[in-house]
């Protein structure tokens, strides 16, 4: 058990808000939250605010300074000057579906998460609306109804105009955000969907379609690339003399950045995806020590089974060399101001748990040499600027402010010096709704001892 969750009820308000899975929500406090004495890092640029107020009621931040009074009967959360409040994490690109994955990414800070593709009717009809009540635990939760052009990945296919255009409004009558485009739809398939999710308010987001190429995706219209590499794959390999493989040429970096500024499109960071991928690629043995980490204990015994047969580790050859120009041109990418996304495509990737992987990405982007304050805007400022070009009537987020929507992480150093800390929250407060690092660790320790039951080693 971390020590930091130990030591909080010293630092935090004894009667908690909110409870482990299994238990009954506590209702909102009706007068509100008060964070006092605390340091804020608002993300809205690059600086803190030292010993403030921040003042919560229903989901909304209402009050910022550092002479602002708790309102009478508000629950006093006390920072004691050496805690630090930042926005809630997003992971823009998850695969996850149930109430127990929500809870895993609430307990790692996680406040927003963008399901990429195939959650079940149950999760989005069930699990999200429970969520959304306060009557389980977990983060906002986007989703995005994935198409392609055939049927080989087992996804939802169209393979015309008119079936793409019928697509997006069964999309929008089952309440999904967006559509995600994968790599075999038509040309025209394709600017069917954009054109129709336009008309109905669904965005396009996903991968490179082979037979259109990103750039020409992003001037049509797509909102954003789900994977960094998706430009490996249309536009930044080229074969070379001598080699059976095509390989990155970095003279075509400068037109694939000029393609996502002209749109003002974004694109997400994945470096850890694409790098658990590599470690694996053809090492049956790396899958199996990724099978053994401490946090697999939180993962499903059926998701387990599903790592140990994904086939990574049947591959031949090497992506490392993909996987050093991707760190470059991500760092290419931020250097230009492309507005970046984190997001980890857990947990159907071997060595990709809910909520873990986020900060591993978050690490990976700070090795690659991006600033601190950049990496957590993939997280933060930038996923509430994305939901706000996809809905201009969404609630604004991301970033602490008045008016804003009261998703907060507590921690106990600043992350704009430590982005580790974001690992060990103090407390999550997610739509207004606070929750301890005592239940915190509780939801965790449930999840645990249920798997234990449903016969997955701990």
């Amino acid at each position: 058990m971390n020590d930091r969750l130990r030591r909080l009820p010293a630092l935090l308000f004894a009667a908690s808000m909110s409870h482990a899975l299994a238990a009954q929500p506590a209702p909102p406090a009706p007068r509100g939250v008060a964070f006092v004495h605390v340091n804020v890092v608002p993300m809205d640029r690059e600086r803190v605010l030292t010993d403030q107020t921040v003042v919560v009621r229903g989901d909304r931040i209402i009050a910022i300074g550092a002479g602002v009074e708790p309102p009478a009967g508000a629950a006093v959360i006390d920072g004691r000057g050496t805690a630090w409040l930042s926005p809630g994490l997003a992971d823009m690109h998850t695969h996850s579906d149930s109430a127990r994955d929500m809870a895993l990414y609430l307990a790692n800070g996680v406040t927003t998460v963008l399901n990429m593709g195939e959650a079940s009717n149950e999760f989005l009809a069930q699990v999200r609306p429970a969520i959304e009540r306060g009557d389980k635990p977990g983060p906002h939760i986007h989703a995005a109804f994935l198409v392609d052009g055939s049927p080989r990945y087992g996804h939802f296919t169209v393979t015309n105009a008119q079936e793409a255009r019928e697509i997006v409004r069964l999309a929008k009558t089952n309440n999904y955000e967006f559509i995600k485009v994968y790599n075999n739809l038509s040309p025209p398939a394709f600017h069917a969907l954009v054109d129709e999710g336009r008309r109905r308010g669904l965005p396009v987001v996903g991968h490179g379609v082979t037979a259109v190429g990103v750039e020409r995706q992003l001037d049509a219209g797509q909102l954003m690339v789900a994977h960094a590499e998706e430009f490996l794959y249309t536009c930044l390999l080229q074969p070379k003399a001598g080699s059976t493989e095509p390989v990155p040429d970095e003279t075509r970096i400068p037109g694939a950045i000029d393609a996502i500024m002209r749109n003002k499109a974004f694109v997400t960071a994945d470096i850890n995806t694409y790098a658990t991928i590599a470690r694996q690629w053809g090492r049956p043995a790396v899958v199996e020590r990724f099978l053994r980490a401490d946090e697999v204990r939180y993962l499903s015994p059926d998701r387990r089974l599903a790592w140990r047969h994904a086939g990574y580790d049947d591959r031949h050859g090497s992506l490392d060399d993909n996987l050093a120009f991707l760190r470059r041109f991500v760092k290419a990418m931020s250097d230009a101001g492309v507005a970046l996304v984190a997001g980890t495509d857990a947990p159907t990737i071997p060595g990709l748990v809910p909520g873990w992987s986020l900060h591993d990405d978050l690490a990976a982007l700070e090795q690659a040499g991006l600033s601190r304050y950049q990496v957590l805007a993939t997280a933060t400022r930038t996923p509430g600027l994305l939901f706000q070009r996809a809905d201009a009537t969404a609630v604004q987020s991301g970033t602490i402010d008045i008016g804003r929507r009261a998703d907060l992480v507590l921690s106990e150093h600043n992350p704009l010096e430590d982005l580790a800390t974001l690992r060990h929250p103090l407390g999550v407060m997610v739509d207004g709704r606070w929750h301890d690092a005592t239940a915190l660790r509780r939801m965790l320790d449930d999840i645990a001892a249920d798997y234990v039951v449903a016969g997955a080693p701990r």
